[in-house]
């Protein structure tokens, strides 16, 4: 193993964590607007059904982004573990970059599963308000 092996990870997990960091300021941002939608009271069975969902997807993008952000600073030792020689070190270490990025992804997969039932929440709300008018 060479230096470019572990480097080669590191514009990979850069974008894994932009893309985490982009996940929570969506998520961020439509927690604020159920919160101006909380204070209608028609809105609030619909917000009371999303709280606990982003809740849950709050606590799993951090959990993302806390091992993107292990399996960064690991692939980063293990780069200074192969410049200073210390090679067999440095696999060990690389290869749990590698499972910590692989635990964030899966992660991420959950997260999205939840993310598609909250919008299920929203289109079940907008088929309601539909058939109210009719």
């Amino acid at each position: 193993m060479d230096l470019t092996t572990p480097a080669l990870l590191f514009p990979a997990i850069s974008l894994l964590l932009l893309a985490y960091t982009n996940r929570f300021l969506v998520t961020a941002q439509l927690i604020r607007q159920l919160h101006v939608k909380y204070k209608d009271d028609r809105a609030r069975d619909e917000v009371t059904r999303q709280i606990s969902n982003l809740r849950q997807r709050v606590l799993l993008i951090q959990r993302m982004q806390a091992m993107g952000v292990v399996s960064f600073l690991l692939c980063a030792l293990s780069m200074l573990l192969v410049f200073i020689e210390l090679i067999p070190i440095a696999k060990v270490i690389f290869g749990l970059s590698i499972f910590m990025l692989v635990l964030s992804l899966l992660v991420s997969l959950h997260e999205i599963t939840i993310s598609t039932k909250a919008i299920e929440i929203e289109m079940e709300d907008m088929e309601q308000s539909l058939r109210d008018h009719k």
